[in-house]
């Protein structure tokens, strides 16, 4: 029977594994534990501010799609713009709230702003959402009397600004104003301090934390299979990167983690290429690295195989090297291990493989074609927050060599626009070693080469 994409997408829903619920939104009670934990590690006598993300202009009277400052969603689960929270060390009374070591501001409502723009939250919804009891409007913020004069130290995080300009035409920057304002010209504000006490919290996840990103990272995996099947020559590369997301959006991811890299044959070796336009030929490779975000924790896979189905014999040889490192990579994620040694382990074995390979004469020449670390924290961001130190339990990271050889490079031109990067999700175990969260999509020629050979639902 013939079919197309439109079928496709009409149908492919009912075989999936079932459409998002509300059931796995983090909880009130997570995000005060987290103020609760943050309160604790800050300094007597002071507070810490902290500003959600402004509205991005992308032209004209367009704006991107808003992304909260994942900080501010950390301490909070709220997602609106405009908003300022405000931690204080020590309890404060304000009006008849006394105890009070926390204070929320946002916007107020309005019905006019809310028929273009959604239905905003009012102060007592935003209450339940976050757990915080003391919850203004941002039109009281201006003369809320706030003694910032008593405090002995000031932890601030800014919004990051686009541009001056920009950022004076944003709500968000009147906040900011307001709150500068109401500054002693004496008091130091320190910038740096919350920033790292985020990292070292976020560093760690939490159950429910690791349960969001093995959703998003199995939406993905689900996505990345029905590529493989389908993908044939002729295929565009935004029709590859077409059905990862659509997996993704169907199965309730919200949005992609980062923007998706679907890069064939020299396009491979542009390490975050995302033009997606070009036709892909038999005998290309198709680089794709794709990650689902959900609930606000993003997937970081990527995978490398033949738009025919087929490696050829120098495109197994780099393959294989790099699966190696990987594995050699994943073999070294283990509690108090350093951060850098999945990057000292693959790069050893690149190195090494390259010499061999004859490609490099030098082991120190490596970097010609392994250009970028191998490691990351993943979570609220795709490229985390975290402490850079010792690999800690409940740590999530992706370990992901690469080797990429564009046309030119100074050695044989049988090696010419082959571009190989393998990269999954792990996850550092309480008792040792490392769970593979992206262990479902395979890996190995063998399995890569099977996979592709079964039919697809797809059919053009």
């Amino acid at each position: 029977m013939k079919s197309n994409l439109s079928v496709f997408f009409i149908l492919f829903p009912f075989l999936l594994f079932g459409q998002n619920s509300d059931h796995d939104l983090l909880p009130a009670s997570f995000f005060k534990a987290n103020r609760e934990e943050f309160i604790e590690q800050m300094p007597a006598h002071s507070a810490a501010v902290f500003f959600a993300n402004p509205i991005r202009n992308r032209s004209n009277d367009v704006d991107y799609q808003y992304s909260q400052n994942p900080n501010f969603y950390y301490l909070t689960g709220f997602r609106d713009p405009d908003a300022v929270l405000i931690l204080f060390k020590d309890q404060k009374t304000f009006d008849e709230n006394k105890g009070v070591k926390e204070l929320l501001f946002i916007r107020p409502k309005n019905k006019s702003e809310e028929i273009w723009t959604g239905i905003r939250p009012s102060c007592e919804e935003a209450s339940v959402i976050t757990g915080i009891q003391s919850v203004y409007t941002t039109v009281q913020f201006k003369d809320f009397g706030i003694a910032f004069s008593k405090m002995e130290e000031l932890w601030v995080e800014f919004p990051s600004q686009p541009n001056s300009e920009a950022f004076s035409k944003i709500a968000l920057a009147n906040l900011v104003e307001d709150f500068k304002q109401k500054l002693p010209a004496d008091l130091s504000i320190d910038e740096i301090k919350p920033i790292k006490v985020m990292a070292s919290m976020r560093e760690v996840k939490q159950k429910e934390e690791i349960a969001l990103v093995k959703r998003a990272v199995d939406i993905s995996v689900e996505g990345f299979i029905e590529l493989m099947k389908a993908i044939k020559p002729g295929f565009k590369e935004y029709q590859a990167q077409a059905i990862v997301e659509y997996f993704v959006k169907n199965n309730g991811g919200e949005y992609q983690g980062y923007p998706s890299i679907c890069g064939g044959a020299e396009n491979s070796c542009i390490l975050h290429y995302q033009e997606n336009r070009d036709s892909l030929k038999s005998g290309d490779l198709l680089l794709a690295d794709m990650g689902g975000e959900y609930h606000g924790y993003t997937a970081d896979i990527t995978r490398t195989f033949p738009v025919n189905g087929k490696f050829s014999e120098e495109q197994k040889l780099i393959y294989n090297l790099v699966l190696k490192a990987q594995e050699a990579g994943i073999a070294v994620c283990l509690p108090g291990e350093s951060f850098r040694a999945t990057h000292n382990a693959t790069f050893k074995i690149v190195s090494e493989g390259l010499v061999q390979l004859g490609i490099i004469k030098k082991e120190d020449e490596a970097d010609k074609y392994f250009m970028h670390g191998t490691s990351h924290y993943l979570g609220l961001d795709v490229h985390d927050a975290g402490t850079y130190g010792v690999l800690k339990p409940g740590t999530i990271i992706t370990v992901e060599p690469g080797i990429y050889i564009p046309e030119g490079s100074p050695c044989d031109k049988k090696w010419w626009n082959i571009g190989v990067r393998i990269e999954d999700d792990i996850l550092i175990n309480e008792k040792g070693g490392a769970t593979n969260l992206s262990v479902k999509l395979p890996r190995s020629l063998v399995e890569i080469e099977q996979l592709m050979a079964q039919d697809s639902y797809l059919k053009y």
